[in-house]
Formats: structure tokens, sequence, C-alpha cells
């Protein structure tokens, strides 16, 4: 028999840390994903999460029960996510150098900033059962695509928690005023502001290339059967190193980023050069094995090593899909495979 929560709550202020690790563990996946959305890297997120959970631990007392557990946890987590980005020294500021001397000039900076890191699907599980609240906007599968993390994170920090509790979530603004210690009238302006801002990145993410229109804020229906064709064909075109099949599948304004560097590379014309200078450069061939991010398809990608039977992680893909055509490409370094199961090295196949 599950025991009682006020129950939980009374051994958890007299220092039953089993009762308190009963208490929060329910909470504990969907703190880090909401940590994750403010602070839009996995590390920081679970840096937020242990930090949110002390903090809990040690002000139990003080919790008296006016809102909900949840409620509580929420609004520790969100003030912890608003302490980190005030004392972001420890986040790169500029981009580090270009991995690859021979890239072309890129279309222009990205808006993908050098904290970015994808989120492994293996961890949000879970999610899709905490259903948000009815003041909610977002889509819960939208609300984690990487289009959305990026968005986030183009708005200041107070603007960033509004909407993430608001529009996310689903709590009342006047709860939200709660949560942040501000006024809902505050949280009102805070919230016009910053749901202009990723509602025009989101349409400016999504649009379709081949009619020249964007659909504002699509609906998706990830990991369907056109979805992983997609992804096959893909596959195959990297494997074979075969670009003009690769660039087939690409929308006419496709973005292709590679955070941390903060460039971009938009068009078809464009990421052609960027794949004949640095992704089939004559004598390379890859592997690629299948994973998922942020709700979408992603691609780890192995490189053949030379005088050696092996091949080395290169990148970690994220794909971007809409109407069976790949919208954008984020690229990520070999840091982030290891988040998502994937070895350093793969044998030489027959």
């Amino acid at each position: 028999m599950e025991m009682d929560t006020t129950d939980l709550i009374a051994r958890a202020r007299a220092g039953d840390h089993n009762a308190f690790r009963d208490l929060v563990q329910g909470h504990s996946h969907e703190l880090q994903v909401h940590c994750y959305r403010i602070l839009g890297s996995l590390q920081d997120a679970e840096d937020a999460l242990q930090e949110t959970l002390v903090s809990a631990w040690r002000n139990l007392g003080g919790f008296g029960q006016q809102s909900s557990l949840r409620t509580w946890l929420y609004k520790i987590a969100t003030n912890r996510c608003l302490s980190m980005l005030r004392a972001d020294s420890r986040r790169p500021r500029i981009a580090p150098p270009l991995p690859e001397a021979t890239l072309p000039e890129p279309s222009g900076a990205g808006d993908a900033p050098p904290w970015l890191e994808p989120y492994p699907d293996v961890l949000l599980d879970h999610l899709v059962d905490q259903r948000p609240g009815p003041e909610a906007r977002y889509e819960t599968t939208e609300a984690i695509s990487l289009a959305f993390i990026t968005a986030l994170q183009l708005l200041p920090p107070r603007q960033r928690a509004a909407l993430v509790l608001r529009d996310v979530l689903g709590y009342h603004a006047a709860e939200v005023a709660q949560m942040l210690d501000a006024t809902q009238e505050s949280v009102q302006s805070a919230l016009k502001r910053a749901r202009a801002t990723v509602d025009n990145h989101l349409a400016d993410s999504s649009s379709t290339g081949s009619s020249g229109t964007s659909n504002r804020r699509p609906a998706r229906q990830p990991d369907t059967a056109a979805e992983h064709r997609l992804v096959a064909r893909l596959t195959d075109a990297l494997e074979r190193a075969d670009l003009d099949a690769l660039i087939e599948l690409l929308v006419s304004d496709v973005r292709l980023s590679m955070p941390p560097a903060m460039l971009e590379y938009r068009g078809i014309e464009s990421a052609q050069r960027f794949f004949a200078a640095a992704t089939f450069r004559p004598g390379r061939t890859y592997r690629v094995v299948l994973t998922r991010a942020n709700g979408q398809p992603a691609l780890g990608l192995y490189l053949a090593a030379p005088h050696a039977s092996v091949y080395r992680a290169y990148a970690l893909l994220v794909i971007t899909t809409a109407d069976d055509q790949i919208t954008a490409i984020t690229g990520f370094n070999t840091n982030v495979m290891t988040r998502f199961g994937l070895p350093r090295t793969l044998p030489e196949t027959d």
C-alpha cells in the first residue's frame, strides 16, 4: 500500500531520508525536463535538479501545504535555474574555433547558443504521462523540440521561466506570479513579449521551403512511418556518401547548425557547399546508428579511422522534418553521444 503523502511529509520533516526520497521520486524526472527547458543544457539541468532536491530537503519544514508539493517543487526548481542563469560564468559566451579549417563561409550566425545540448528520448518516456494544465498553449511534443528549446534560450531568464510555467505546464498567471515572487501584471507583460519571440522563431523554423510559405506552429506527429522512411533514406545517403541523394531530402531553405559553433548554413546551395567540403570529402566513409533526441530522429555518425578497422564517433545529428522532407539538421560534437548510450567506436563491417 502506497504511503500517504501527508505521512511521508511528516516523516521526512523528522529526518527520514527514505521518506523524502519516496516523496519526491515521482516528480524528479519532470523537474529535470523543466530545468532543461529553461537552461537548454542537460548537464546544467542535472545540476539544477540536484540543487532543487537539496533545497527541498533543507526547507521542507517551511512547506505549509498552501500549494501542492509538485507546485512547491516547481517553484524551487525554477528559482534554482534563475540563480544559475544569473551566475552563468561557466557557460561559453563565444563560439569555439571552427572544427574544420575547410568549412565554407556560413550564411550567418545561428540562433542556437553555444551551451545548447540535445535531450535523449529515452529520458522522455514518462513525459507524455505528465499532462499540462488547461492553460497550456504548447503541446508536450512541441515543448521539448529542439526548435522550441532554442527559442526559449533567446528570452531573458524571467520571461523564459514565465512562459514555461504558464504556457507549457499550464499554471494560472496568479500561480506563476507567486512562484516567481512577481506581480500578476508583470507576469502578463513578460508573457506577451515571450510569446511573440517564441512564436516568431517557431514560425521561421517550420517553413516548408518547397512552397515558400511557413506553417506557424505545425502539429507534429513524430516517429511515423513516413519519418522512418525519410531517416532510412538519409542513412543510406550518408553511408554511400551520395551527396545528390542527401540534397534531394532537404527543403529549399534547410537550416544547418552545429552548436557550440554559432554559425548557420541556410538554403540548398549553402548546405551543398557545406556537405561537399566537410562531410563528403574524398576518402571518407561513414556508418550511422539511429537514436532519438527531443522527440525527433537523431543519428550517431561514425567516421572510418585511417589505418584502423574501426569507425570513430564523429557527430550526433538531430533531424527536424516536415512533409516528408528535412527542414533542419543540428549537429553536436561527440561529447553528447555517451548520453545516448552510443559507443565511441564501431567495428568495421564486412
